[in-house]
């Protein structure tokens, strides 16, 4: 689960992306002006801080940006901006902003822009070794072991394998994945998801006591030794 601070004076806007986190299965938590952004971003420790670069009152965007990494923080920041002319974005990304993206957006891409921000910050803290109950990643070795049994994948299969891990107990959507696994930023409107799911599975699970590997209607996938609401097997199945 992601612990998200959006910094936001729009209030339509900030509620449209914290309820949208929250069905996501995550948590979000919305200031509406600077200084209590600021407070906010420096008092709790965010896996990611959604950050509008035009606040009301005297603390804007780039000085929060500034203070929090002259303070040597390292949280992940996006920058959400109407402004979005090239000197716009440099700005943003040189005041410390690790991405920008311009208003208007779309959810399904702040998500994904998210998503590869989290990840990058986990990889940047040098995880060797990841656990899903018996299921075991090495990231270094890409070694995956299931109950002590050694287990062979394919290129493809360890990155899904391994990004399902890392967000754990969590709805991982077909957007995510495409952008994730396999560097689209469109939809190909196939089922290539869903198949690879559907091998990665029997390798995974196939003989083991308990499913780890989910796939949830309407929504994605997820990677949890619990059953998840709306569980279902792949179609290809």
């Amino acid at each position: 689960m992601w612990h998200c601070l959006i910094i936001e004076d729009d209030r339509e806007n900030s509620r449209y992306i914290a309820n949208a986190l929250v069905e996501m299965g995550h948590s979000a938590v919305i200031c509406h002006d600077g200084a209590s952004g600021l407070q906010r971003s420096l008092d709790t420790a965010w896996d990611l801080i959604i950050l509008d670069r035009m606040l009301p009152n005297d603390i804007d965007g780039l000085t929060i940006l500034s203070t929090i990494r002259a303070l040597k923080k390292k949280t992940p920041v996006l920058v959400l901006s109407a402004l979005g002319s090239v000197d716009d974005k440099v700005s943003g990304l040189k005041a410390g902003g690790d991405d920008y993206l311009v208003k208007p957006f779309s959810f399904s891409e702040l998500a994904a822009r998210m998503e590869a921000l989290i990840r990058r910050s986990q990889s940047d803290t040098a995880v060797r070794e990841i656990r899903v109950a018996d299921l075991v990643v090495n990231l270094a070795s890409r070694k995956v072991e299931r109950a002590g049994k050694n287990i062979l994948l394919q290129p493809r299969e360890f990155r899904l394998l391994t990004h399902l891990m890392l967000n754990s107990d969590n709805v991982v959507t077909r957007t995510m994945l495409l952008e994730a696994v396999w560097d689209y930023r469109f939809d190909p409107q196939s089922n290539v998801i869903d198949v690879q799911v559907s091998r990665l599975r029997r390798k995974i699970d196939t003989g083991f006591s308990a499913p780890l590997i989910h796939t949830i209607r309407g929504s994605g996938y997820m990677c949890s030794l619990q059953k998840a609401p709306s569980d279902e097997q792949d179609a290809t199945e």
